[in-house]
């Protein structure tokens, strides 16, 4: 097996299991663990992520607040799409206005 060392998957337990084994989740409560509940490393301040020409994600992580606003402002500049998220919040943020046509309404 070329060097690596095989874990058996013990997958049929699991699906054997009866229902009662789970604690069922709610929305809510998934959406604050997973969505809500992102954690930063006290070194980083924000990380932005921008898409590419190619359609590619390129990742940038900043410790210092005054270059990821650096960044910000190329990104803005050269007109990409891109997501910045601190230890506080994510803005995502894209040159593409999409009129909403309930506004016309």
């Amino acid at each position: 097996m070329s060097g690596k060392k095989y874990y058996a998957n013990n997958w049929q337990e699991y699906k054997d299991a009866p229902d009662e084994m789970f604690v069922p989740h709610t929305f809510e409560e998934v959406m604050s663990w997973k969505v809500a509940g992102w954690e930063l490393p006290s070194s980083v301040c924000c990380i932005i992520r921008a898409s590419t020409d190619k359609g590619k994600i390129k990742e940038y992580v900043y410790q210092k607040r005054h270059a990821a606003e650096q960044k910000v402002a190329e990104l803005m500049r050269d007109g990409v799409e891109f997501t910045v998220c601190t230890d506080e919040q994510i803005h995502f943020i894209s040159p593409h206005y999409e009129e909403d046509e309930s506004d016309f309404d």
